[in-house]
């Protein structure tokens, strides 16, 4: 798993962990397909005030390359089946 520098700099603002991104990735809570990219959304209940944290990530040869992470706020999180 490879991660860009945007990636790097949103976790770290945000205090995310590679730990955290890596089980977004295989256990999503919602997944959607944007313009080719895949976003998914974790919930996890004790951190980020309890709103989920959103991965954007590609795949390439094989490998996934995370492009951004960020946690969502209120406003923009909708719980949908």
């Amino acid at each position: 798993m490879k991660f860009t520098r945007h990636a790097r700099r949103r976790m770290n603002l945000y205090g995310i962990t590679k730990e955290e991104v890596e089980e977004t990735i295989s256990e999503p809570d919602k997944i959607d397909v944007e313009s080719g990219r895949k976003v998914v959304y974790k919930t996890f209940e004790l951190r980020f005030k309890g709103m989920p944290i959103k991965v954007v990530y590609v795949q390439e040869e094989g490998d996934i390359v995370v492009l951004s992470a960020y946690p969502l706020k209120k406003s923009y999180w909708k719980k949908t089946p």
